[in-house]
């Protein structure tokens, strides 16, 4: 079956995300039967196989201005789709999987989904990894 696991969204920041069109029932991140990775933001998505996912960890304490809303890395290729400032899961692909935002692709992707622990085990990844900032 598959599995949905939907944004922890900080209401203080809803206008923030109004402009993107998230729906806090609909959007966030769907594990298919299938083995696809969704990762849906509004109008944005994130689309993959989950074979391209090699890692996933816990990120927390970010500033604001960084985090909320759809945002490309200023480091790197990376995107967030955040719905609060509390904490996320990175998630790092062994091929860019391109966006809206960046048809060359990103190598790794935030979500602030509100079940981070079981997402990163879903994913295979790491959740003992200290949680660092990340967007």
């Amino acid at each position: 079956m598959a599995e949905h696991f939907g944004y922890d969204i900080d209401r203080r920041y809803l206008p923030v995300l109004l402009p993107f069109l998230v729906r806090p029932s609909k959007d966030g991140v769907t594990l298919t039967d299938e083995g696809s990775f969704i990762a849906t933001f509004g109008l944005l998505q994130v689309v993959t196989t989950l074979s391209n996912v090699v890692g996933a960890h816990l990120t927390q304490n970010y500033r604001w201005w960084t985090s909320v809303g759809a945002r490309l890395s200023r480091a790197d290729d990376g995107l967030t789709f955040g719905t609060n400032s509390r904490s996320g899961v990175c998630i790092h692909f062994e091929q860019k999987v391109p966006s809206r935002l960046r048809r060359s692709g990103h190598s790794a992707l935030t979500v602030t989904v509100a079940d981070l622990e079981d997402l990163i085990m879903a994913l295979g990844g790491d959740d003992d990894q200290p949680g660092t900032p990340s967007p």
